[in-house]
């Protein structure tokens, strides 16, 4: 089991510097051009991108004015996203086939329970939907059908 995206996982990480593209602009990680894509406004986009860290773009990102179907298209996009970085940098394509069939948990200390999931010490199991990890599994399933 993977739950943690650092070290030998770190490029698992929406902060990993892969640059990609999102409609027709190039970020430098997934997380610039995910919280870019919370707005529909070029000038946050704008801003977003040329942000240095990616920490300082998350915080920037809950800011955002929201685009009125991001609810409905978020899961959709970190997908496209990240199967942008697993197809367009073959290194990270095989780092992610050597995860081989461990569950891969986006395991945090900051409550995000929605995309990874938490350890709750009382239960002794991860509390979380873990939709990025989830999302992970699914690419990978995918680049091994290809």
């Amino acid at each position: 089991m993977i739950t943690s995206f650092r070290d030998k996982y770190h490029f698992l990480s929406n902060f990993y510097h892969t640059p990609l593209t999102w409609e027709g602009d190039e970020y430098p990680t997934i997380e610039h051009a995910f919280q870019a894509a919370k707005t529909d406004h070029p000038e946050e986009r704008r801003r977003l991108r040329e942000t240095p860290s990616p920490l300082v773009v998350k915080r920037l990102g809950r800011k955002v004015t929201l685009r009125s179907d991001w609810e409905q298209v978020k899961l959709d996009i970190m997908a496209d996203l990240l199967r942008q970085k697993f197809t367009r940098y073959p290194d990270l394509r095989d780092l992610l086939l050597a995860t081989g069939d461990l569950e891969i948990i986006e395991g945090n200390t900051w409550d995000d329970r929605f995309y990874g999931a938490v350890w709750d010490e009382t239960e002794q199991r991860w509390i979380g939907e873990n939709h990025l990890g989830k999302i992970l599994m699914r690419i990978r399933e995918e680049l091994r059908s290809a």
